[in-house]
């Protein structure tokens, strides 16, 4: 009986984890001004731009 508990809240944990993820990937769209690429977002007007000033 315990180890269903302890297997249920194990789940439920990883259930909440996945879901803030989720939930965060979908909320930065362009939030990032970095540019570093690490959330995800992409900002094509800037790279263009960044490729322009370049010469290519």
């Amino acid at each position: 009986m315990v180890q269903q508990f302890i297997i249920l809240g194990l789940f439920v944990a990883a259930a909440i984890y996945l879901g803030s993820v989720l939930y965060r990937s979908f909320q930065a769209k362009n939030a990032c001004k970095t540019g570093c690429g690490k959330c995800g977002s992409l900002d094509l007007q800037k790279v263009e731009n960044d490729l322009k000033s370049k010469g290519f």
